[in-house]
Parts: structure tokens; C-alpha cells; sequence
């Protein structure tokens, strides 16, 4: 079959399209794989957001609130105020809300016949601001919103949020707070100025709608707590807007005593699971007192079963729960004691030792204690010389048990709380100390008797103890040159200390 020449002018026409085509889908293939995905999607919702605020009530009861007056009045002084209503699940009884477009309630638990957006209150709002409006605070005049917007405006680049005081009992306190999720804990402290990394008292709270829903729990509760704990990770602050103040509802709730009991247990178990939620196991009040939400006698430790010497938390980057070593403390004084007064020669041992010459405390991320004993002295002790098998919990709830690992002792904290105090037998031999159990650790090694006579007291862990004279050397027959100004986690191979410095 013979092909014309306008056959042939055809076919190479289409080949060159299908060329261009494909050159121009793989560079813009190219283009989108380079793309920054999280700075076009905050563009494509910046531009989405128009001048104005939307006011978000979050923090309400459901068995009693006063959140239908509340947007009642907003309506009033403002009836085209876009106003969402964020509820963990349909509030119930139903909160007998004005039937109008600007008036929305969104649930952050959706039914699984709905799409997801139906449970992001961030679609919609559609306004640059939104406005933190507690349960039982009226707007009594569209001015308060405009001198809000006015002092953000005044103060823009400096601070993320403005708080305007709810009048009631307690003044707006301006708060200092320090959030290291590396040790798990959250310290508060009054300040005398205008820029807060948090409030402390009934507030109402301008943000930034984008700065708002970029946080990863944007709706956690209490809310203010949540928003300052994830804002002060992040170096925002807030300005206190004096001169602003939102008059208040508030006392007119929770008459009955029922109510006033239901209202504050709930609200006392919603902190407790906001701070375990964000791994904060220690909170330090502006008042200093302070607050625990970790492990105790009656739960089991913060962490599992630890692996290769490395325990879970250290591959979060974080290092022992507070609530663990204070445990630990514990059991370690409780422990000498019993040994001191059983007529029982103990030392430091190992990576407490070591923790006591760094720190005079545990290491900070150390997940037991470690004591050498005399095995000569064993049988002064009651509770040790009857653990061939089993265990013996005493009167005050310590466990002391024979160690299933080997020919040593283990004093847990409680039956519950694993977290222990272990004792390693040792003996002279022709003037080395050894022992009969050896475990795969670099310290685990035998030394001269000479570093045990005598033995010398320490500071550890909030009292005195005693340990191994001449610690340098020996800490450096058991880890090596160097080993107390080089510190490293037990195993570098599985996770090495990022050096800060």
C-alpha cells in the first residue's frame, strides 16, 4: 500500500503533539513534585480568608451553658456575625440556636457516612480572625470587637493573639511559661508585662484564624491551656488588652451544687488528659505548686519493656518522665535505708554513679538505679536472704525479688510500678571484686577492693550516699577515658545524644 505525502505530513504532525504533550506534562510533574505543598496550601487559605472575625465558641457544658444567649447577643449588636459553635459530639440537650446561615455548629466526631470536612471548623470560617469566646460572655458592644482589632493591628509582628479580660472575680494574670517536652513538664511564673506567653483568669482571645488551625490540637480543651501550651512551643505571645473588657454570664451558671460538682471534676479530668495527651507529666503552678499526671504506686511506669539499653522515650527525643525519677528517688532512699540499717556496705554502682558525679541526681535519662552490696552481707538483710524464688512485697509496698536475669536483687516501686533499684552482689576474690552474673554491659566489669575502702559519701538524688573513692577512676575502668565530660545514652548505636552547644 502506498502512503501519500499528505499521509505522511499528517502522522509526523501528530507525533510532534504527542512529543510537546508529553514534555509539557513532565515538567509540570516536575514543578508540582518540587512544589512546597504546605506553603500552597497556607495560600491557597490565606487567599480564601476575607477581612473580619468569626466568633468560635469551644468551651461550654452540655448539661448546662449559656451559649444560646451568648450568640444571641453577638446577633444583636452584629446579625451578619459568623459564628461557629465546636462541640466534641451533638451537644445534648440541643443548645436552641438561632436558625440562620452565619450560625453553625460543628461537630469534631463525625458520622461515617459524612465527608471530613464536616468535622473541621476550619471550613468554615471564613474571616482572617477568629474570636476565643468562653461559655456565659456577651458582646456588649460592636466596639469591643474593633479596639480588639485594633490593638492586633497596633501590635502586628509582635504578638499572634490579643486576650481581652472577662470581668469577674479574678483579675487577668499575665503568665511566663517554659515548655520543655523533653522533660516532660510545663512550668508557670507570674510577669509584669504586657506580652504573655499565656493568661491566667476568664478570657476572650483574638487570633489569627491561619496561626489558629495551623497548631496540631487547635481544639483541645481547656482550650486556653491547650492554645498557650502549643503557642509557647512556638514563641508566640499574647497581649493583654486592658483596656478591652467583656462583661459576664458566667456566675449565673452552675447554681446547683450537683452541677458546680459535675462541672469541676469534668473539668479537673479534661486537664489531666489534655497534659497526658501532650506527653507534659509535670506542671509547675505560678503559685509553684506542683501538679503530676505521669505514673504513681497504683499505675504502671511511662514506659514499656526496654530494648538494646534504650528505652522508648529516648527515640521521641525526650528523656526520663519526671514522675519515673522522682519514683526512683524514692525507692533508692527507701532501699539504702533498709540496707544501712540491715548492716548492709552498698555503693553507686555503674551509671548511678556516674549520674551522681554529673548531676548529684539520677541521669536524666536513666530508667533504673543500679547499687553494688557486699554478697557476704546478704543474709542481714530480711527481706534479701529469704528471695531464693518468689518475691516479698513489704509493709510500705516496695517489691524485693530475686532477679529472674541472674544471681542479683531487684527492689520494685510498687506491684504495679516497675520501676526498680537493682543490687548487684559482689565479692573479693584475691583482691578484685567480680560477681557471678555478667550482663552485656560495657561498665559490667570487675575492679580492685582498694576503690571500696573506704567508701565515701556522695550527694545523690537529694540525699547523702555512698560510693567508691577515687570515682574518676573508678568510672573510668568501667566506661572508659572521658566518660564524665562526654556524656552519651547507654546505646549509640541504636540512638546517639544530640551534643547542644
Amino acid at each position: 500500500m502506498r502512503v501519500s505525502f499528505c499521509q505522511m505530513l499528517l502522522t509526523g504532525a501528530i507525533m510532534m503533539n504527542l512529543v510537546v504533550l508529553y514534555y509539557v506534562s513532565r515538567t509540570q510533574q516536575q514543578m508540582l513534585k518540587h512544589r512546597d505543598p504546605g506553603k500552597a496550601a497556607t495560600r491557597r487559605s490565606a487567599i480564601s480568608r476575607a477581612p473580619g472575625v468569626t466568633v468560635l465558641i469551644r468551651e461550654f457544658e452540655d448539661f448546662e451553658n449559656w451559649v444560646a444567649g451568648a450568640v444571641k447577643s453577638f446577633l444583636r449588636e452584629r446579625p451578619e456575625q459568623p459564628i461557629v459553635v465546636v462541640a466534641d459530639r451533638l451537644p445534648y440537650p440541643p443548645l436552641g440556636l438561632p436558625a440562620q446561615p452565619n450560625v453553625q455548629v460543628v461537630t469534631l466526631k463525625a458520622s461515617p457516612d459524612q465527608p471530613p470536612h464536616v468535622s473541621r471548623p476550619e471550613f468554615y470560617i471564613h474571616t482572617e480572625y477568629t474570636l476565643l469566646v468562653p461559655d456565659g460572655v456577651p458582646l456588649d458592644s460592636t466596639q469591643q470587637l474593633d479596639r480588639l482589632l485594633r490593638e492586633f493591628e497596633a501590635h502586628k509582628g509582635k504578638v499572634h493573639m490579643v486576650a481581652a479580660p472577662v470581668q469577674t472575680a479574678e483579675a487577668l494574670r499575665c503568665l511566663q511559661l517554659r515548655v520543655s517536652l523533653k522533660e516532660w513538664s510545663a512550668v508557670y511564673s507570674l510577669s509584669s508585662a504586657r506580652l504573655c506567653d499565656a493568661v491566667d483568669g476568664d478570657a476572650v482571645v483574638l487570633v489569627r484564624t491561619e496561626d489558629l488551625f495551623n497548631l496540631s490540637q487547635p481544639m483541645g480543651r481547656p482550650l486556653l491551656t491547650s492554645l498557650f501550651v502549643q503557642s509557647s512551643l512556638r514563641g508566640w505571645k499574647v497581649r493583654v488588652a486592658e483596656s478591652v473588657a467583656f462583661s459576664s454570664y458566667h456566675r449565673s451558671l452552675f447554681m446547683s451544687a450537683h452541677n458546680r460538682w459535675k462541672a469541676d471534676i469534668t473539668a479537673k479530668a479534661r486537664l489531666a488528659q489534655l497534659f497526658r495527651d501532650f506527653g507534659l507529666r509535670r506542671v509547675v503552678l505560678a503559685n509553684g505548686k506542683e501538679q503530676w499526671y505521669g505514673c504513681s504506686k497504683d499505675t504502671p511506669r511511662c514506659f514499656g519493656t526496654v530494648h538494646d539499653d534504650t528505652p522508648e522515650y529516648l527515640y521521641e527525643d525526650r528523656w526520663t518522665p519526671p514522675c519515673c525519677l522522682k519514683a526512683l528517688r524514692q525507692t533508692t532512699k527507701y532501699v539504702i535505708g533498709i540496707l544501712k540499717s540491715s548492716g548492709v556496705r552498698y555503693w553507686l554502682e555503674g551509671g548511678t554513679l556516674l549520674g551522681a558525679v554529673r548531676h548529684q541526681d539520677i541521669i536524666p535519662w536513666d530508667y533504673d538505679v543500679d547499687l553494688g552490696i557486699y554478697l557476704e552481707d546478704v543474709e542481714n538483710c530480711e527481706f534479701l536472704r529469704s528471695l531464693d524464688s518468689g518475691s516479698v512485697v513489704d509493709e510500705n509496698g516496695y517489691v524485693w525479688e530475686k532477679a529472674v536475669e541472674g544471681d542479683f536483687y531487684r527492689v520494685q516501686y510498687s506491684q504495679s510500678n516497675h520501676l526498680h533499684v537493682d543490687l548487684w552482689p559482689f565479692y573479693a576474690r584475691e583482691g578484685i571484686m567480680t560477681k557471678n552474673t555478667w550482663m552485656d554491659h560495657r561498665q559490667d566489669v570487675e575492679f580492685p577492693e582498694h576503690f571500696l575502702k573506704p567508701l565515701v559519701p556522695m550527694q545523690f538524688a537529694g540525699m547523702t550516699a555512698l560510693a567508691p573513692n577515687n570515682h574518676r577512676r573508678f568510672l573510668e575502668l568501667k566506661f572508659g577515658e572521658g566518660v564524665i565530660e562526654n556524656p552519651e545514652y547507654p546505646n549509640p548505636a541504636k540512638k546517639k545524644l544530640q551534643k547542644v552547644d
